[in-house]
């Protein structure tokens, strides 16, 4: 296992090696889209057993992840 952000690690014995919240086995991504689909911060808290502080840590990795990403335009 290795601590890639605060709260989130991977390990490729641990779905596949994706970024997950610390101590559990829930992707990121899986946080990030839930958020996106509407859910609340409270309520993946509930579903996942998830502290407030693990989704808003998935949010600054995904924040992270996007500010170093590069897109040209090509035309």
């Amino acid at each position: 296992m290795r601590r890639i952000a605060p709260r989130i690690t991977v390990d490729e014995r641990v779905r596949f090696g994706r970024p997950v919240i610390e101590g559990t086995r829930v992707p990121v991504e899986l946080v990030i889209g839930k958020l996106a689909g509407g859910a609340s911060i409270e309520e993946l808290c509930a579903e996942y057993e998830l502290a407030r502080e693990d989704v808003l840590a998935a949010l600054g990795y995904a924040a992270s992840v996007l500010a170093e990403e590069q897109i040209r335009a090509v035309g």
